[in-house]
This record gives structure tokens, sequence and C-alpha cells, in this order.
């Protein structure tokens, strides 16, 4: 439920900031968060006890810095107040189940899956390549090639991201920094800290960096009514025939142009800002390097618009079409997962197009799980959401589609809504 007042326990620590983890106040205050600005997101606010657990799986470092941190245990009015006691059984059929997984290992990689994913992504880049060089029709096959497995690189660096590709942190951020720089042109460090924010709370306001995307989308009217500026306003309304031809190319030009190499250079990433050209050594100096500069910089710009039209379209189908839970409401993670979450029907097709993420429900419960298990997990997962009543919302690709298109249209056009 909404909470308008905060416990008088609250109030009394409001100059203290202090997440509530295992039933426990941990005062982190002073601290600096290597994960980033989302714990700032639980300060004060709900439980972070999945959210730690789920997040830090394979570090033991974050054991270690938890136990380091002042603590003291929650008193009862908190934890009423953050709906804990409410959600009591929920709590402890979720962490059964997880036990369970972690017992049948199935949070552990495959080196059979991660051979076939990188075999993938350089197979594709080289044919692709070579597609480039032909000239005439191939040309243009290549490009398309080239752009889907920029889409691919990108779903391999969000694995990466959640250190699931190998299961070893420092390995897994390597690669996701090599796979986002050189694969997409972004920072992976950027990704991290507004991913992880994603994770914490999706689709709660104030919370949810997804949610702001002003000024070229808004996926909620809450969001909408943000905007301010006429033209702002007249582009929203078109939102759901540009989003795919054009407003994601335009995020990812941003990105790759403005926003992810201003960061890399404000925080000293020398690691991604080198893998950055190498991309587009690689691109313009090999792939791309008998055409003219004008032909370059067309090819990248359609290779660039096919690839983020495939990768950001396919995010948007899993939460952006849904209702928004409001700053000051207090959700268990499981309902994060239930009441914001979509997941598309799975079918081996699918299942390749969109990385397994079309299993978006059991990513949110488990995000580091290796993603090609969770067909295996789903059954499991719709049982505990059918225990306690929540919902499992599994809907097809295309209708889907037409789900979140629809959704734009209608928070862009709402007076056309409310007629």
């Amino acid at each position: 439920m909404p909470s308008s007042t905060k416990s008088s326990a609250d109030q009394a620590s409001s100059e203290v900031q202090e997440v509530l983890i295992n039933g426990k106040l941990y005062d982190v205050s002073g601290f600096k968060h290597p994960g980033g600005s989302v714990i700032k997101f639980l300060v004060n606010n709900g439980d972070a006890t999945e959210a730690f657990e789920e997040f830090h799986l394979r570090s033991k470092r974050a054991q270690y810095l938890l136990k380091s941190l002042p603590n003291r245990p929650a008193p009862k009015d908190v934890m009423v107040e953050r709906g804990y006691n409410n959600r009591e059984e929920l709590t402890k059929d979720y962490a059964a189940l997880r036990r369970q997984f972690k017992e049948e290992g199935l949070f552990e990689p495959s080196r059979g899956e991660i051979a076939l994913r990188f075999a993938e992504i350089i197979g594709m880049h080289v044919l692709g390549a070579y597609l480039v060089w032909q000239g005439g029709l191939f040309t243009a096959l290549g490009v398309v090639m080239l752009a889907i497995v920029q889409g691919r690189c990108g779903w391999l660096m969000h694995e990466g991201g959640h250190y699931s590709i190998t299961g070893r942190v420092m390995l897994d951020r390597g690669l996701q920094i090599a796979l986002y720089g050189i694969g997409c042109g972004m920072s992976a460090g950027w990704w991290r800290s507004q991913h992880n924010r994603h994770h914490a709370t999706p689709q709660k306001l104030q919370h949810d960096v997804d949610l702001e995307t002003l000024p070229l989308i808004a996926f909620n009217s809450v969001i909408a009514a943000k905007a301010r500026n006429p033209l702002v306003k007249l582009w929203l309304r078109a939102q759901a025939f540009c989003f795919i031809p054009l407003s994601c190319l335009l995020v990812a030009l941003g990105w790759q142009i403005y926003l992810h190499p201003r960061y890399m250079i404000r925080t000293k990433k020398r690691f991604e800002l080198l893998t950055l050209a190498v991309r587009y050594l690689v691109i313009f100096g090999v792939v791309l390097r008998d055409f003219t500069w004008a032909q370059a910089i067309g090819l990248y710009i359609l290779y660039d618009m096919i690839g983020a039209a495939y990768i950001f379209t396919n995010f948007a189908l899993s939460h952006t079409h849904l209702p928004v839970s409001q700053a000051d409401e207090y959700l268990h993670w499981v309902e994060y997962a239930a009441k914001h979450t979509t997941n598309i029907a799975g079918t081996p097709l699918c299942n390749w197009w969109m990385g397994y993420l079309n299993f978006q429900i059991e990513h949110h419960l488990f995000p580091c799980m290796p993603q090609f298990r969770h067909p295996q997990i789903s059954p499991r997962v719709k049982a505990l959401f059918e225990k306690h009543g929540l919902p499992y919302d599994v809907r097809g690709y295309w209708s889907c589609l037409g789900d979140t298109l629809s959704n734009m249209h209608q928070v862009g056009n709402p007076h056309a809504k409310a007629a």
C-alpha cells in the first residue's frame, strides 16, 4: 500500500541513512556504494533484503562490507510500515525456491553456452563484414547482419553486467566492457549504474531511471505530463509512429556520441575509451574502408538505426506498457516482478531473438542466473505466483508489441484516449 506518512522510528532516523536487510537496519550514511547510486533508492525505503542478496550473489566482498557497517535490529513498527509482516510467507517461499535453484546448480554458467554465444557473435561479425565488401545488395545484407549482431552484443553484455556469463565478477565485467564498447559503442560502467537502479525498483516513479525518458519518449502519462515545451508535446503525439524507426536511433546516437563518452571521460574509464577507439577503427578503417566518407557515415547510420530498433524495441516490451507504482509505495521484490513485468511467450525463435530476456519475470527475480536457464525455471515461478495470488503475465510477441505501441500512442494523446 502507498504510505503517506513515515513511522515514528523512520522519522527518528531521518538524519541517518539506513537500509533494511534481513530484519536489521544498516547505517549507510557515510558508505560509498561500489555499485553506484542504486543504494540511495533503498535508503529508508522498503526492504532491501532480496535486492542485496540477488545483486551480490557472487560477491564475498559485499557480504564482508555489509557485516562491517553499523547496524541495529529493525523496530517492529518499521517492519510493519514497510510491509514485511504482510509478506512473510511470500518471503519464505521465495527464499526456499531460490535455495532449491541454487542446490540444483541453476545459477552456474555453462561452458557450452558461453562458447556458442561468443562463436555466434564472432561469426556474424565476420560474415557481415564479408557481405559488405561484396557490394550491391550484399552490402545491404551485410549491414543488416552487422546491425543484428550489434543487438546480440547488447544481449550478451547484459549478461556480463549481471555477472552471469562466466560467474566470475571481474572477468564478466571485462567481457561486458569489451562487448558494449566494441559491439555497441557504449559504456558498461554507465549501464551498470543505471540498470541496477531499474532492477531494484522497476516501474517505480522517481526511482526507475527507465521511466525518465523525456524529451524523446514517454511511456507513462505521469511522465508525459511533465512535458511543457509545445514541440515536445507535439512529438509525443506521434511517438508511437516514430519510436522504432527514429527515436531508437536518436537514443543510440545520443549515447554513442555524447552521453557515454562524456561519462567515460569524467570517470576516467580508460579501458572503455579504448574499446570505443577499437570499434571505430574497425568499422571505418576495415569494414567500410572502400567507401567514401559520406557513404560510410550513411551506412553507419543505417546500421545503427536497425541495431537500435532491434534491441530497444525488444527491451520496451517487458515493462513500458504496465502501470507504475508511486514513489512512497513499498512493494516486495517478488511483487515488482509480478506486477510490473511481462514475459513474452517462449519459442525457440523468440528465445534466440530476445536472448532469453523474453523470460523477464524470471530475470527480475534472479538477475544473476544465466538467462538460458529461465525457460527451465518458469513453471515453478508461475506456481509460486499462483500460490500467492500474484499475476504471471505472458503475452505473444506481436500482441505485446501492439500493446507497447498502443500504450505509447495513448500516453502521447491523452485527450483521444479519454474520448
